[in-house]
């Protein structure tokens, strides 16, 4: 069940933070620029990425 949109693996992602802390998950193809933190990102970039979190159960790894 690969999606051929979003094929790449672990490498092809960015980690990204809001200020609080908690982590997104975001294909670098799914972005525009040179984002650093959560709120720099557009309601369509938001839409794309994983809220880390909601993945493994927990903020923290």
């Amino acid at each position: 069940m690969s999606d051929p949109e979003r094929s790449g693996g672990y490498e092809s992602m960015v980690w990204i933070r809001d200020k609080d802390g908690k982590e997104y998950a975001c294909y670098a193809k799914d972005l525009k620029g040179n984002i650093k933190t959560k709120d720099e990102l557009s309601e369509e970039e938001r839409a794309k990425c994983m809220d880390v979190s909601q993945l493994i159960g927990t903020e923290r790894w």
